[in-house]
């Protein structure tokens, strides 16, 4: 047996692995899922033994198969990261950031033009979206805030934002009108498709009965829910950094005058490549944001 397998061969088994699928592996690596099998074969005639257990169309890896899938999978994150952070030393003053929208548009946009004056030399290039990045397959961005949780990958430090305070929200007229005894309180509740804290938490919390199943409008963003409530169409339960203008303004208000507690809880969080956290605009951006955020906030490990 050689000394070495194929690096192909290793690649391709490596991504059927975590893949689940020879055509999901075939997909990412632009081969067909016939080129994926061959090479996986080609691995365990290497090694003298199986790495799959086929039935039918379904692949189960062997014992043998997870122990090497898992330490091939550490090995590529670190490849990827040795890659990135190379590729990243001639533009150390370029800052690709990637942000959950909610925040960006709520909380996070009012304040970069003070991260900006506070640091000239470095362009900015932010973008938004609500789908998880892996940071290991991505090499175009440097920073990762994302909504809900992080993806934890080996060479990937993650760092929570501290908890924040998910409270229900609303208008002043319809916090009147619930205060009145609104019959049909529990139909106004306004639903987030992506929020990992949902109603039947915050009535538990509370003491309260679950609400009855009545229809509702539903919003698949934070900061779409927070202009719901303003617009009256219900109660939003969402992050305070959601809603500080709203708040501030009067323009909304917290349900109940303060007698509901809020629902407690860690829903952001920031990835960088562990490789890469000495560079200066990392730096930089990781010592800004730390200032802004509440005290003991951006802890984290390496992945």
């Amino acid at each position: 047996m050689d000394r070495f397998p194929s690096f192909l061969a290793l690649r391709a088994f490596e991504a059927a692995a975590r893949r689940g699928s020879f055509t999901a592996a075939g997909e990412e690596l632009h081969l067909t899922p016939s080129a994926i099998s061959h090479q996986v074969r080609a691995l365990e005639r290497h090694f003298g033994k199986p790495l799959f257990s086929r039935q039918g169309i379904r692949v189960i890896l062997t014992e043998g198969g997870a122990r090497l899938a898992a330490e091939l999978g550490r090995g590529f994150g670190q490849i990827n990261s040795a890659c990135s952070a190379f590729a990243a030393a001639p533009k150390v003053q370029q800052l690709a950031l990637h942000c959950a929208p909610s925040l960006a548009s709520k909380w996070l946009g009012p304040r970069l033009p003070e991260f900006l004056r506070a640091h000239p030399a470095i362009t900015l290039r932010l973008s938004s979206g609500a789908e998880p990045v892996d940071l290991t397959r991505n090499d175009a961005l440097d920073l990762v805030i994302s909504y809900g949780a992080a993806l934890s990958r080996p060479g990937l430090v993650v760092e929570s934002f501290g908890p924040e305070e998910i409270i229900a929200l609303c208008s002043p007229a319809m916090a009147a009108r619930l205060a009145a005894g609104d019959p049909e309180s529990s139909a106004w509740l306004i639903e987030s498709s992506v929020s990992p804290v949902g109603w039947a938490e915050w009535f538990a919390l509370n003491g309260l009965p679950p609400p009855p199943p009545a229809p509702r409008p539903a919003f698949d963003r934070g900061a779409l829910s927070v202009s719901a409530a303003v617009q009256g169409l219900g109660i939003a339960l969402e992050s305070r950094w959601f809603a500080q203008d709203e708040l501030a303004s009067g323009e909304l208000v917290a349900w109940g005058g303060g007698r509901f507690r809020p629902v407690v809880r860690a829903l952001h969080f920031l990835s960088y490549r562990a490789a890469q956290r000495e560079l200066a605009p990392i730096v930089a951006f990781r010592g800004w944001l730390q200032a802004a955020l509440p005290a003991g906030a951006l802890t984290g490990e390496p992945g």
